[in-house]
């Protein structure tokens, strides 16, 4: 909803606050408390947005993976499987449902890492099946796709055919992978000059499956005009 100063942010082995929300290892769940608001410039209104999540892995894998030669990028997928409880006081809705988690870290800006990727997964019967691809920085390519067992192990399997998709309307390029080369774009849940993230009918290892998908553009988030039409969207605040 923000972006916040060096001082907003606290952490410790088990908990990452950052202004008044927090994450929080609780119970075997990661537990997310959201105090938030819609503080977006030239709104008139600002509602609140409050309530916890609840992410419940139903595995763990321990190994993360370089995403480039000098690993200045680490992506670690922690929970192939999971599922989620989501519970908001404002607006008044709760669901839950399959989930997801992962996290990237690195030791340089993701701008100066990388010009573009996409990524793709899908729970299967048994496990979850990753795609990540994308462009370097210095214009080399990557490509994987791991298949997570029902206990968390990733083992590389061989990558399927390239499936296109149509650009979103911000005109960001939308690819997937797919058994048979095709896959259709079923909702778009984020559409932004720089990034997109949708919801996908595929095929992965022989099973029909419900994938999720995002693309993301670098060269278009380090772009002047999405640069000052940022803090717009997301207001700064020191703390």
């Amino acid at each position: 909803m923000t972006e916040r100063g060096r001082a907003a942010v606290q952490r410790d082995a088990a908990t990452l606050a950052i202004g008044p929300s927090n994450v929080r290892w609780e119970g075997g769940a990661l537990t997310i408390d959201i105090v938030e608001g819609d503080t977006r410039l030239f709104v008139p209104w600002q509602r609140k947005v409050t309530g916890t999540v609840r992410v419940y892995p139903e595995m763990l894998n321990r190994a993360a993976f370089a995403l480039d030669p000098a690993e200045n990028h680490i992506w670690h997928c922690l929970a192939p499987c999971a599922r989620i409880e989501v519970a908001m006081t404002s607006p008044d809705c709760s669901w839950s449902g399959k989930a997801y988690l992962d996290h990237n870290r690195g030791a340089e800006p993701l701008e100066s890492g990388f010009n573009t990727w996409h990524w793709s997964r899908a729970h299967l019967k048994s496990g979850a099946l990753v795609c990540y691809e994308g462009e370097r920085g210095d214009g080399s390519l990557f490509a994987s796709a791991l298949r997570f067992d029902r206990h968390g192990v990733p083992e590389p399997v061989e990558l399927p055919p390239i499936a296109a998709l149509p650009d979103s309307r911000w005109g960001i390029t939308r690819r997937t992978r797919s058994d048979i080369g095709v896959a259709e774009v079923r909702r778009t849940w984020e559409d932004t000059p720089f990034y997109a993230r949708s919801e996908l009918a595929s095929r992965f290892l022989g099973e029909e499956v419900v994938a999720v998908q995002e693309s993301l553009d670098m060269r278009r988030f380090s772009s002047r005009l999405v640069q000052f039409m940022l803090p717009y969207r997301m207001p700064r605040r020191p703390r």
